[in-house]
């Protein structure tokens, strides 16, 4: 196969946060976009936070790979989710990247 074959534009998709916990809490799952494939200095500067990272840092990643379903940033300097919602966001995030 041809690497030409598998260069595409990126999509978004829809992730949904859909645990006990969630569905408890809000009475349905949450839901929000992202790319389904980010460029690599993205998916670099995640790669290379570790267990040391800045969570500054972190929070500006992420921002950028946390979107509605137009492909407009969810968190901005403005407005944030609340903090057990953001880490399950940031967790979802990242395994996506992992596939």
């Amino acid at each position: 196969m041809k690497l030409s074959q598998l260069s595409k534009e990126p999509q978004l998709i829809e992730i949904s946060i859909d645990d006990e916990e969630v569905i408890k809490e809000y009475e349905e799952a949450l839901t929000f976009y992202t790319w389904d494939r980010q460029p690599m200095d993205v998916f670099t500067k995640l790669a290379n936070q570790g267990e040391n990272a800045d969570v500054a840092s972190l929070l500006d990643i992420v921002r950028t790979l946390v979107l509605d379903e137009d492909g407009k940033e969810i968190l901005t300097n403005n407005s944030t989710l609340p903090t057990p919602i953001l880490m399950k966001v940031i967790n979802k995030v990242i395994a996506q990247l992992g596939k």
